[in-house]
């Protein structure tokens, strides 16, 4: 795993892989190098514009590439639902489901079309909802990988359920937190569940330290002290997009990578640096939390998951991910 790089990419020639917030940053850099080791793949993002420009830079860089812009505006359901529609009536099996697209620190509290706090809503229920309507082309595929992307801010967030929306108090970083454990709570459940249903999913994550992108500086609450200080901070302390995407691209095509694994860099309080193994705080662990935020995600997008099998004992589950990873 020492200094992996895009150089590493297995060939994903015949795959298909699907990028969401892939018009920029880190998502635009994921797209772009699956691009090159072959992968047909679908960028998406909200706007159609930043769409084609990210499209042609792709095709400039690589002229045989095969990509396509998709709209995708993570903070509706309406839209989510006609995207997978379409992805479904398209048939083709999906090897990559890369949930990259975020928003971050929002100062105020907004919501969604469909009555979401912004943060929690785009950053965990749109990629649980896309997911799950996209689940019957990842079952189709032959090893298809579901790679959510979280972050360093997920070591201090809590599900507070009882606050779930910021409807009662709202603190703009501890809602993004909260978003960013629940990646990770819903990545574990879902390779829990892969394994029990026999979905045949490898489901893990990865965080990209701290990567110089438009998500902080350009975001509603990177203005004034809050914005310089991070300006300030990344000059020394942060690495480019392309570099922060690494962690993403060995989840999602490495041999070494692992169902339930967790990727990032190895340098110091992992802001940057080769990619490795990265921590996984103890409230991301939870067993209970992550059922509980599953039942809550199905009822909140009304998206149905296959209902859960009764069995969820450790062989059934050790047997399962044998039998994926053989």
């Amino acid at each position: 795993m020492d200094q992996w790089s895009v150089a590493d990419i297995p060939p994903q020639r015949g795959r298909l892989a699907v990028v969401t917030g892939a018009t920029g940053g880190l998502g635009y850099e994921t797209a772009l190098a699956l691009a090159g080791a072959g992968a047909e793949v679908w960028v998406t993002g909200r706007n159609t514009e930043k769409g084609r420009t990210a499209i042609d830079r792709m095709k400039r860089a690589i002229p045989s590439a095969k990509v396509r812009f998709e709209m995708l505006d993570l903070a509706g359901l309406s839209s989510i639902r006609a995207f997978a529609a379409k992805m479904v009536s398209n048939g083709q099996p999906l090897d990559l489901l890369i949930n990259n697209a975020g928003v971050m620190d929002l100062p105020t509290r907004r919501l969604t079309e469909d009555g979401f706090e912004l943060q929690f809503g785009t950053n965990h229920l749109s990629h649980f909802a896309l997911t799950g309507l996209l689940l019957p082309l990842l079952r189709k595929a032959e090893a298809p990988r579901v790679v959510n992307v979280s972050s360093l801010a997920h070591r201090g967030g809590k599900i507070d359920f009882d606050n779930l929306q910021g409807e009662r108090k709202y603190r703009p970083w501890a809602a993004y937190q909260q978003s960013k454990l629940a990646n990770l709570l819903f990545t574990f459940e879902l390779q829990r569940r892969s394994d029990a249903q026999g979905w045949g999913l490898m489901c893990n994550a990865a965080h990209p330290g701290y990567a110089r992108t438009d998500l902080i500086p350009n975001g509603p609450g990177g203005g004034g002290l809050k914005g310089l200080g991070a300006k300030i901070v990344g000059s020394f302390m942060s690495h480019s997009a392309a570099a922060g995407a690494l962690p993403t691209l060995f989840a999602a095509t490495s041999p070494e990578a692992a169902p339930l694994g967790y990727y990032g860099p190895n340098g110091f309080y992992e802001l940057k640096g080769a990619v490795a193994p990265a921590k996984v705080f103890p409230q991301a662990k939870n067993d209970a939390v992550a059922r509980n935020l599953w039942q809550v995600s199905e009822r909140l997008t009304g998206v149905k998951w296959p209902a859960m099998a009764e069995s969820r004992d450790p062989v059934t589950v050790a047997a399962g991910r044998e039998a994926q990873t053989s």
